[in-house]
This record gives structure tokens, sequence and C-alpha cells, in this order.
């Protein structure tokens, strides 16, 4: 148990130190209607979650960069 403990840890972290907390709980809401991820285990829609939130993240700082 404690690998699950440690990995929702560092998600939790990552995602408090970004403040993208609002991101966060909004993918997990919309993924909880989407039939491809009803069925996966919780760490598995975090870390999914997780990917998507903080690629987006990326993508937008790469493109305020790319206008300045």
């Amino acid at each position: 148990m404690g690998h699950y403990e440690d990995l929702w840890y560092e998600i939790h972290t990552d995602i408090e130190d970004r403040g993208l907390n609002k991101e966060f709980e909004a993918q997990l809401k919309k993924m909880r209607s989407q039939d491809k991820h009803k069925h996966k285990e919780v760490r598995d829609r975090w870390s999914y979650a997780h990917n998507k939130v903080i690629n987006l993240f990326n993508n937008e700082l790469s493109n305020k960069k790319a206008l300045n």
C-alpha cells in the first residue's frame, strides 16, 4: 500500500505547488462521466488526470513565452 500513498502524495504535492487544484479536480470530475475511465483504478485515474493537467499547464507556459 505504501506505493499508492507515495504516488498520491507526489501528485497532490505537484498539483498544490503549481496551483492547479481546480483544474485537477475538474479533470477528475470530467473523467467520471467518460466510459473509458469509469473502470480504471483510482491511481490510474489520478495519474492520467495529473499528466493531462500538467501537459496543458506546460503548453500554456510555452504559448505565453512564444508570444513574448
